[in-house]
């Protein structure tokens, strides 16, 4: 059975679905997301990608060796579990910055969306730790 996640190797192959200079609705881009999960990159800045995150529930263990991870959440509540036993917990229009190597994990609690922006194509690494 697949995973309702993508491996490392297909979420860094990511491209942008929207060239520069497209007006990009988000409020739109989302409610069309049907999936429990669904993450996108929509844009590219420079050498980061802005991605769109729409879903519920709990995600994988992992980190970013080369690339801060910064979340802003749009609506619902975010999560974010670290290795050290610390939770942050973000409210609509609110953000944090994940330090490049920061072990982490994210929990959807009911349906969330947030946008994140990362050095684009970075690698992701899933680490096996106790939920």
């Amino acid at each position: 059975m697949k995973s309702q996640f993508p491996s490392a190797l297909e979420y860094s192959a990511q491209t942008a679905r929207y060239p520069a200079l497209a007006v990009v609705d988000i409020r739109a881009e989302q409610a069309a997301v049907t999936e429990s999960y669904q993450n996108q990159v929509l844009l590219d800045v420079n050498t980061d990608c802005m991605r769109l995150a729409v879903f519920e529930g709990e995600y994988r263990w992992h980190h970013h060796p080369d690339s801060d991870e910064l979340f802003l959440v749009v609506a619902g509540t975010l999560q974010i579990d670290l290795m050290d036993g610390s939770r942050m917990e973000l409210a609509e229009w609110q953000s944090v910055v994940i330090p490049a190597g920061t072990v982490h994990r994210t929990r959807a609690i009911g349906r969330t969306v947030n946008l994140t922006c990362e050095r684009s194509g970075t690698k992701t690494v899933f680490d096996e730790l106790p939920s």
